[in-house]
């Protein structure tokens, strides 16, 4: 994205009216006014969460291994030990069953899975939290390590960026609904192999059906992939509007890529003033 474009388009959104921002998000928007160089995705992370050392190519379409972040719970964490999964016996468990009675039913559902291999080695099912019947919808890709641990998505730094980017947006991250493709961590963070996702898009599928949300945001070349079958680059189609069974989706890079890749917030911005409209929400300087 040019900064001619960057600049007009920011300068149309200017002349919109705006409903407000959130305290939290203020910082980080004023960078837009500040710096036509930086915009609200520059908001620094706290400095006492580091990048983990085991994530090294700089590629979309992994997912950073996170450090935890001290966030309130809003769903209930189901330790799980690995043992607990560990089974001697080559024969496959039988797929649990989906319920259509709701989100908490989904989720219990969810929790006794054993369809794939990640099973064995997850200590926490991360199902997915926020506001069960939000307009607003957001899809990653895995859990990382601090998800495993805490039961919940994106908590590690990544987490901290999405929850910027929320705020920023115009929302808070209580008012939308956070998930991910994959409801158990790969193995050293390592990209969800096709089967494990055949096995796990049912729930996601259903999970999309009851809350039914206007619009979805994907993060990322593996949630893209899976959800809209889109197997060429994230490049070609980020940015753009896609449909997932007549729901408006936009595509766009994932929160770990931006922590490393700082040049490409300006497109993730750009591309998150358009799902701001779609709710008549406008950035102002």
């Amino acid at each position: 994205m040019s900064d001619d474009i960057f600049n007009q388009i920011s300068g149309m959104i200017a002349k919109k009216s705006c409903s407000g921002v959130s305290k939290d998000a203020a910082e980080w928007l004023h960078l837009l006014q500040s710096t036509p160089q930086k915009t609200p995705l520059d908001m620094q992370i706290s400095p006492n969460s580091a990048p983990s050392a085991n994530v090294s190519a700089p590629q979309e379409n992994r997912q950073m291994v996170t450090n935890q972040a001290s966030e309130p719970a809003s769903a209930p964490v189901f330790v799980q030990t690995p043992g607990e999964f560990t089974s001697q016996s080559t024969e496959q468990p039988a797929p649990a069953p989906i319920n259509a009675g709701g989100i908490d039913r989904l989720r219990q559902s969810v929790y006794m899975c054993r369809r794939c291999r990640l099973a064995e080695t997850r200590n926490n099912i991360v199902f997915g939290e926020g506001d069960p019947h939000a307009r607003l919808m957001f899809i990653g890709e895995a859990p990382g390590a601090d998800e495993d641990m805490q039961g919940r998505p994106f908590v590690g730094r990544a987490g901290q960026l999405l929850t910027k980017m929320i705020s920023a947006m115009q929302f808070s991250r209580e008012e939308v609904y956070i998930a991910n493709v994959i409801k158990c961590r790969p193995p050293n963070n390592r990209n969800p192999e096709p089967d494990e996702a055949a096995c796990c898009m049912p729930y996601l599928e259903e999970q999309i059906k009851l809350v039914s949300p206007e619009c979805i945001v994907l993060l990322g070349a593996v949630a893209t992939r899976f959800l809209l079958k889109h197997e060429g680059s994230l490049s070609k189609i980020r940015g753009t509007w896609q449909s997932y069974k007549g729901i408006p989706v936009m595509v766009t890079y994932h929160p770990s890529f931006l922590l490393r890749v700082e040049n490409a917030k300006r497109e993730a911005w750009i591309d998150l003033q358009q799902v701001m409209a779609k709710f008549g929400k406008f950035h102002k300087k």
